[in-house]
């Protein structure tokens, strides 16, 4: 497995423990995993893919807010899942920012 598939395990692993308890460092944690990430995960043929994917997440990420208090009646779910997203978000924003750069280097090089 590379570095970067490493990475990104980890990040979701911290993402989901960030939901439960409140480390005030977690989110930096998550831009850095995600750099690495944008940076040693994400070929040039997976560029296209990938940030489509990560326009997607951020956006169902932001439109599951409203839900989190009708999700909130099973057991505090919706809380949980929102913190969830919230911290990925953080991981995806971050290496969207890089694979971006880095697709827009490319396109430049023609």
């Amino acid at each position: 497995m590379k570095i970067g598939g490493i990475a990104f395990l980890a990040g979701l692993a911290v993402a989901v423990i960030g939901a439960f308890i409140e480390v005030s460092w977690f989110p930096l944690l998550l831009v850095v995993i995600g750099l690495v990430v944008g940076l040693l995960n994400v070929s040039g043929s997976e560029t296209k893919g990938f940030l489509i994917a990560c326009i997607a997440f951020l956006m169902a990420s932001t439109a599951i807010y409203p839900l989190e208090d009708a999700l909130n009646s099973f057991a505090g779910v919706g809380n949980i899942i929102g913190n969830i997203m919230h911290n990925i978000g953080y991981m995806v924003g971050a290496a969207t920012l890089i694979v971006a750069i880095k697709a827009l280097f490319d396109m430049g090089k023609d």
